[in-house]
């Protein structure tokens, strides 16, 4: 039996560390966090200073029975889970499991998996330290509380099934509070002037008005002055430029770029940045440090200055912005710079890349620009047009990292030279609304606002979105037309052209659901959703892992607030929650009509709950929602759904508007009909797309066996064997036409069962 134990948190992180650690070690795993509140109940004494109860998970009592034998057997133990306030707890968790004595038992941290940084660990190990353990018990046991009581207030007053959270609350108030910024945008049109100049030999020199111009007759004012007039070179300013590279990256930042770069979302960088780390090929991936190691920047030195030269060096040093950085002491980087296209996959390979590139970019000397503006004077006009060119005399760290942008070069021109007009043209431009967010973007808003640590924002992020509050979408965009005026041969045209504006890709867009919960948790729970609550909260977590406040008296300041919000919110009625609003009266039955949340988004309602028969109800017209909808576009609604016309069979073709977006039916057969209006949809329309729709169908089964009910089905992943309660798989080799029954119901039989996840219910209140 080895003389030490040491334990970390994941079987890829055991394997690597114990390569480097002789034969008196053995490294085991914790398999991640080993303890923690039970699922059922709160499970906090909240009248003994919040005193928690925490239990073996099940899923770890074979894994803590395995570690428990090895402890005992051992001289040595050491915790070396990672060096954040998740790992002092798993380290601490393990510590009480294994009955550990923490005041004399070896911790162990380090920022890279390699054999020098294991070794100095070895050398200089600590104790767990019980400041950062309460820090994230009072994160938990917070986020526990939050949970625990305002998610049945939710259930009861907006919908079942939702959840709250200190830090995904505020994260979809802010998609919520930016669409609607998006709604109330009203874009404003503005003109922008550019001219191109023929200098012969077919050389032309491209300018542009550097203010636009507000309205089209302004527009057309000035290109009619321009009619006949004189144009010259009027200056020609020159001056070096520079740019310089970021810092190596930090959690967040290595989220924003490897979406913007490389097209990742969020949770796949960290868990491909997990891997890597694992591995031993990059340092700790949570981390709000933008510091590098002193050895770090040498091995640096030393790629930079034998594979480019001395000229492309420059030590710097990055200052971290953020004051409370404590997660981990270093930015993200390779551990070895002469290590390249690192990891097991595509995926860990461009992540590797990247973050390699960034990194070595730090140290390295900036880019030097040559930028030339060129002003040319009008004769009839006051204001002058530009021209800016931009030269790379040098590339620096750009030999590395974000590649330069092509040379802009300008003619060679002397002040004072005449200018030929080309052709002169005022093109209308609209003013943009704020942009909806990305992944990335909505992490660098909540690191702007102080809102949450690394650790927290793929979590926050994955979980808005598998809640319902977010959806991840592909946005059409909006066709608009484009007014444009040309100056040519002496004379003014005008033309207009249509283009798509506002289309976009993966952005996050609240939800119906999303914009009811905001609402209500802004009224009646304002603590809970306020920015600066929340970033106060994370800065009294700093402070206990500082050890400068006790982690209870934080829980009592907040809970003192809370809890009475959770006690008075019993009298909220369902109907305020839901937003309904009186659009107006159904001129022939003359009940009322609402538009409102229901429980699967805005709608409209006609009639009161309370009436003898029950109201009927009917979907938002598209463009609308339950501010805007007039009385005639809701009463158009509830003409649905439409009878478009027959099919040649005499079947009648009927579109709607369903939970999820526009349909047509034909007996029991539904085809989406998006983005069609069901209301103007033609039956020409209606036959092509049911047509489409049977044929599809027709091609979806490869056999179909009625006496047992199975079929073999072409699926979006694959053929597969179904009886409608269980699937099988078959084999790429298998040709799914060669299969016969029998041998369905044997592969049937054979498969594994599907997985079944109950819903978990809330543990009664004594």
């Amino acid at each position: 039996m080895s003389k030490n134990l040491v334990i970390v948190e994941s079987p890829a992180k055991a394997k690597t560390i114990e390569k480097f650690l002789g034969k008196d070690y053995t490294v085991k795993s914790s398999f991640g966090h080993i303890r923690d509140l039970p699922k059922k109940g709160l499970n906090i004494d909240i009248a003994n200073d919040f005193a928690p109860t925490y239990e073996i998970s099940p899923d770890k009592k074979k894994t803590i029975a395995e570690l428990r034998k090895l402890a005992k057997d051992a001289d040595n133990v050491w915790l070396a889970s990672d060096e954040d306030r998740e790992g002092e707890a798993i380290a601490w968790h393990l510590a009480q499991a294994l009955k550990l004595d923490i005041a004399t038992t070896k911790r162990i941290v380090f920022h890279e998996i390699t054999k020098t940084a294991i070794e100095a660990a070895i050398k200089s190990p600590r104790t767990v330290d019980v400041n950062l353990v309460n820090a994230q018990q009072a994160r938990r046991i917070l986020d526990r509380l939050v949970g625990y009581e305002l998610s049945p207030v939710l259930w009861k007053k907006v919908r079942t099934g939702l959840s709250a959270g200190r830090v995904q609350s505020v994260a979809v108030r802010l998609i919520v509070e930016r669409e609607r910024d998006i709604r109330a945008f009203e874009a404003e049109s503005t003109y922008k002037v550019t001219a191109e100049f023929d200098l012969g030999d077919g050389a032309v020199l491209k300018a542009e008005l550097p203010d636009k111009i507000t309205d089209i007759p302004g527009a057309q004012k000035f290109l009619e002055d321009c009619i006949g007039a004189g144009f010259s070179v009027k200056a020609i300013d020159q001056k070096p430029g520079s740019r310089s590279p970021g810092a190596p990256f930090t959690t967040s930042s290595l989220q924003q770029e490897a979406a913007r770069r490389l097209g990742y979302g969020v949770k796949q960088t960290m868990t491909l940045a997990q891997r890597l780390y694992e591995a031993g090929h990059i340092t700790y991936m949570r981390t709000d440090s933008t510091i590098l190691s002193g050895l770090a920047i040498g091995a640096a030195k030393d790629y930079i200055i034998g594979n480019y030269g001395e000229q492309y060096h420059q030590v710097r040093q990055f200052k971290t912005k953020n004051s409370s950085a404590q997660e981990a002491h270093e930015a993200i980087r390779p551990t070895n710079f002469q290590a390249l296209d690192k990891g097991e996959d595509s995926g860990q390979i461009k992540l590797y890349n990247l973050i390699w590139q960034r990194a070595l970019a730090s140290q390295m000397a900036p880019a030097q620009l040559e930028r030339t503006e060129l002003k040319v004077a009008i004769t009839s006009r006051k204001e002058t047009l530009v021209a800016k060119g931009e030269v790379l005399k040098f590339d620096g760290f750009l030999k590395v990292y974000g590649g330069g942008k092509d040379d802009t070069l300008l003619p060679p021109l002397n002040v004072g030279d005449e200018l030929a007009l080309q052709v002169m043209r005022a093109t209308e431009t609209f003013s943009r609304p704020p942009a909806r967010y990305s992944e990335a973007s909505l992490v660098k808003k909540l690191e702007e606002l102080g809102i949450g640590r690394p650790s927290t924002y793929a979590p926050t992020i994955s979980t808005v979105q598998t809640r319902g509050y977010v959806e991840k979408t592909d946005l059409e965009g909006k066709e608009r037309e484009i007014n444009e005026l040309v100056l040519e041969n002496s004379a003014v045209t005008s033309a207009s052209t249509k283009v798509i504006t506002g289309a976009d890709r993966s952005k996050l867009v609240p939800t119906g659901i999303a914009e009811v919960t905001t609402d209500f948790l802004v009224k009646h729970f304002p603590t809970v959703v306020d920015y600066d609550f929340t970033a106060r909260v994370e800065a009294d977590f700093d402070k206990i892992a500082d050890g400068k406040e006790h982690w209870t008296k934080s829980l009592a300041a907040f809970y003192k607030d809370f809890h009475p919000l959770v006690e008075s919110s019993a009298d909220i009625s369902r109907q305020e929650v839901s937003q309904a609003r009186l659009i107006g009266n159904d001129p022939k039955s003359g009940k009322p009509i609402y538009s409102r949340f229901g429980r699967y988004g805005p709608m409209l309602q006609r009639g009161e709950v309370e009436d003898e028969i029950k109201p009927d109800f009917a979907p938002l017209p598209a463009e609308t929602t339950i501010d805007t909808i007039t009385l005639d576009q809701a009463l158009e609604m509830f003409k649905l759904p439409r009878t478009v016309g027959q099919t040649k069979e005499g079947v009648d073709i009927k579109a709607n508007i369903g939970r999820f977006g526009p349909y047509i039916q034909i007996d029991k057969v539904y085809v989406s009909i998006k983005p069609l209006d069901p209301m103007s949809i033609t039956l020409e329309e209606s036959l092509q797309l049911y047509a489409e729709k049977l044929e599809k169908d027709a091609n979806k089964y490869v056999a179909q066996f009625e006496k047992s009910g199975i079929n073999i089905v072409n699926g979006p992943y694959g053929p597969y064997i179904t009886d409608g309660k269980k699937n099988a798989k078959i084999p790429k080799e298998t040709d799914p036409a060669s299969i016969d029954e029998a041998q369905a119901k044997k592969m049937l039989a054979e498969a594994p069962a599907k997985k079944r996840f109950a819903r978990k219910r809330p543990a009664k209140k004594a």
